[in-house]
């Protein structure tokens, strides 16, 4: 089965795609494609999430399978501006690493890549945890509870709720495994071309670590923190983060409301 694709300004020149968080879905780049009116936005739902929750099962390595096909048969020019928020940074990285060729620019925002320790134990955890997340995951109280945890407004209630209800248990549990032990994939040192590593300053202390590990290792990088924001926060800062991504890709300076991450900070 196809991914799900919204697709906007299908006649500008320039293609950027969108690729949302684990358990969410394209809706979280609605104020994005409205801000980018002058390029061809493709904002596909990952397979398990939305309306691409019958493509299964989810592998970051599939994913990224999936999206480079995407580009090469509706990018234009055969390359994309592409834009990861977490689970969608980690398939970016993936891209990074195996088809360059098919980047034009890259931001990646909250990336998890240094994978999470005593695996055995955290598998055996997240088992007995969906156990007991199963029966209420659907609930108004846990999907509010979710949101104040990324510190999303309350307008977004009834598409974060929609997200959840197509998201079901198994596959979160898949999709969790992918993200937590997802680590750097070898090629990353080849991949030229301009790479932006973001992060909320609220964001855990291993996306940090991963940011510093990412820029070590990607030959045209940059990492930098974004104040007192969480991890989704192109949602929660929409118009600074549109003027982070304009200014970066366009190729003029990141806006100085940002902070460059200090390779010891």
């Amino acid at each position: 089965m196809n991914l799900f694709v919204k697709e906007t300004s299908q006649k500008n020149p320039e293609t950027i795609i969108f690729l949302h968080g684990g358990g969410l879905a394209g809706w979280i780049w609605d104020e994005q494609v409205k801000a980018f009116p002058d390029y061809h936005c493709l904002v596909p739902d990952l397979p398990e999430h939305g309306q691409s929750a019958e493509v299964k099962p989810f592998t970051i390595v599939g994913a990224a399978g999936m999206v480079i096909d995407l580009i090469r048969s509706r990018a234009h020019n055969g390359k994309a501006h592409l834009v990861g928020l977490s689970l969608g940074a980690q398939i970016i990285v993936q891209i990074l690493a195996t088809h360059p060729e098919v980047v034009d620019h890259a931001l990646i925002s909250g990336t998890l890549i240094r994978g999470i320790p005593h695996g055995d134990i955290l598998l055996k955890l997240l088992d007995y945890t969906f156990k007991v997340y199963e029966p209420v995951k659907d609930t108004d109280f846990f999907i509010k509870a979710n949101m104040r945890t990324y510190n999303i407004s309350k307008s977004y209630f009834e598409k974060f709720k929609e997200a959840t209800l197509q998201l079901k248990a198994d596959s979160l549990n898949r999709i969790l495994h992918e993200n937590l032990f997802f680590k750097l994939p070898s090629g990353l040192e080849k991949a030229n071309v301009p790479v932006l590593v973001m992060m909320g300053e609220k964001d855990y202390k291993v996306i940090k670590e991963s940011a510093r590990d990412l820029v070590k290792v990607l030959p045209n990088s940059e990492a930098y923190v974004v104040p007192k924001r969480g991890h989704v926060w192109n949602m929660e800062s929409p118009e600074l983060f549109n003027q982070v991504l304009r200014s970066f890709i366009t190729g003029n300076p990141i806006p100085n409301v940002v902070e460059p991450l200090c390779p010891h900070r």
